[in-house]
C-alpha cells in the first residue's frame, strides 16, 4: 500500500492550480502495484500512476534497493522512444510526509569523522613480532566479543539469506565485480571462471542454511576497525566502525572472513607462510569466536566468502605491491577452502601450499 494522504499533499504542492486529487488502486505484479492518480483543475483532468514495488526478493529487500530502481527509472524512462515519461521520485520519510528525491545528478553520505587509528596499523606492525603482545590480544578479543554479540540477533527470511548468499558471489562490489575489474593476464578467464564455478555449487549447499541469517556489518576489514587510542578508551581496545554499507543481515561468516583473511595474506606478504603473530592471531580470533557463539557450522560454510576475500586481496588494483609468487598462493588458498568441506584453520599453510 502506499500513504495516499502524504501523496496527495505532495501532488497538491506541485500542482497548486490542482483543484482535486484522486487515488484508485489499478493493480498489482510480480514486483508491486500501481495506484491511478487523476489531478483535475478548472480547465481539465490528467492522470498519472504512482508505482510501489514489494519490500522483499528479487533484490528489493532494502529501502535502498527500490529507491536505486527508481531513480534509474527516471534517469533512462525518456531516453527510449515511445516510453511513458517519469516524473519524480518520491520518498516517504518517518514522520509519514513525502518528498521529492528524484533529478539528482549525483548522491552523496554525509557522515561523522572517525577517530583513532585502523586495523591495518596493527597488522604491518605484526610482521615484526614472533607473538602477539597482551595489547595484540585484547584487541582481538574486543572484536570477537563485539561480533559475537552482534551475531546474536536473528531474523526469520529465507529471501535475505539467499541475498546473501547470491551478493557475495554475484554482486558487483563482491566476487564475480572485483573479478571483473582485474587488469588483462593476472588470471585467465578460464581460471576465474572456474572459481567461479566452484563459488555456484557452494550457494546450492547452503541455500538450505537460512536459519544462519544474523545482524551483521557486512564488511568487517581493517580499514573499517579503527581502535582509540588513550586510557579513556580502555587501554586502547574501544573502537568505532565504519562503512555498514551491504546490507544488514547474512551470514556470521561474512565478517569472520573479511577480518581473518587479512591474518593470512599480510603473513603470506611478509613471510610467504602463516607464522608468527599472524598464525596467532588467526587461531585466537577464531578461538575466542567460537567459544563466545559456539557456532561450529561456521566453518562449514566459510568457503565462498572466504573466496571473495581473498580475490579482494589478490586484486592488483587493490595491492600493487604483491608479487607474482605471493598471489598465487592467496589463489590457492582460495581453490583450497572451496574444495573441503570444512575450513581448518590449523591447516591454513596446507592451504596455502606452502
Amino acid at each position: 500500500m502506499i500513504n495516499e494522504r502524504a501523496i496527495r499533499q505532495y501532488l497538491l504542492s506541485r500542482f497548486p492550480e490542482a483543484t482535486g486529487v484522486d487515488i484508485r488502486w489499478l493493480g498489482a505484479g510480480v514486483q508491486g502495484a500501481g495506484f491511478l492518480i487523476e489531478i483535475c483543475t478548472d480547465r481539465s483532468c490528467r492522470s498519472y500512476v504512482v508505482k510501489a514495488l514489494k519490500a522483499e526478493g528479487l533484490g528489493h529487500d532494502y529501502p535502498s534497493d527500490r529507491a536505486g530502481v527508481f531513480l534509474l527509472d527516471l534517469d533512462e524512462f525518456g531516453n527510449l522512444p515511445r516510453h511513458v515519461q517519469a516524473l519524480d521520485v518520491l520518498a516517504e520519510l518517518g514522520d509519514g510526509s513525502i518528498k521529492s528525491i528524484g533529478g539528482g545528478i549525483e548522491y552523496y553520505l554525509l557522515m561523522e569523522r572517525a577517530e583513532g587509528t585502523d586495523y591495518f596499523t596493527d597488522l604491518r606492525a605484526f610482521a615484526s613480532k614472533e607473538r602477539l603482545e597482551a595489547r595484540d590480544a585484547e584487541k582481538i578479543r574486543a572484536m570477537t566479543s563485539y561480533l559475537a554479540d552482534v551475531h546474536q540477533t536473528k531474523r526469520a527470511s529465507r529471501a535475505l539469506y539467499l541475498r546473501k548468499i547470491r551478493d557475495t558471489i554475484g554482486h558487483g562490489e563482491c566476487l564475480m565485480g572485483v573479478f571483473d575489474t582485474y587488469p588483462e593476464g593476472v588470471l585467465s578467464y578460464a581460471e576465474m571462471a572456474a572459481i567461479e564455478k566452484a563459488c555456484v555449487d557452494w550457494r546450492a549447499k547452503l541455500k538450505g542454511k537460512g536459519h544462519r541469517l544474523c545482524r551483521i556489518h557486512g564488511d568487517f576489514h581493517p580499514g573499517n576497525v579503527w581502535f582509540k587510542e588513550g586510557p579513556e578508551s580502555g587501554q586502547g581496545c574501544d573502537f568505532v566502525l565504519l562503512d555498514r554499507s551491504r546490507g544488514p543481515w547474512g551470514d556470521a561468516a561474512d565478517d569472520v572472513t573479511a577480518l581473518t583473511i587479512n591474518y593470512i595474506f599480510f603473513s603470506i606478504v611478509q613471510h610467504g607462510s602463516v607464522k608468527g603473530a599472524y598464525r596467532e592471531s588467526l587461531e585466537l580470533f577464531f578461538g575466542e569466536y567460537l567459544a563466545a557463539t559456539g557456532d561450529r557450522e561456521l566453518l562449514e560454510v566459510l568457503a565462498p566468502f572466504f573466496a571473495f576475500r581473498g580475490v579482494v586481496v589478490a586484486n592488483p588494483l587493490f595491492y600493487p605491491e604483491v608479487t607474482d609468487e605471493q598471489r598465487a598462493k592467496i589463489f590457492s588458498f582460495v581453490r583450497a577452502v572451496l574444495a573441503v568441506e570444512k575450513f581448518e584453520f590449523d591447516r591454513v599453510n596446507e592451504y596455502i601450499g606452502a
